[in-house]
């Protein structure tokens, strides 16, 4: 697992997540541990490094 820090697009609050570095690419929705907002993630890892990380908001 690996972890990454982020900001939430809706509370602007910093995030720890561990990423799944088994597969290479990665999309989910998961809501956010702060204000409970759902939001898109997407993450790209090679090598065992995250290369490209993405929290986006939900339109509701």
């Amino acid at each position: 697992m690996i972890e990454h820090l982020f900001t939430c697009p809706y509370c602007f609050e910093e995030i720890s997540m561990l990423l799944d570095p088994s597969v290479s690419r990665q999309s989910y929705i998961e809501d956010c541990e702060v204000c409970c907002n759902p939001m898109e993630i997407q993450f790209e890892v090679e090598e065992g490094e995250v290369v490209a990380f993405a929290a986006l908001s939900i339109e509701q």
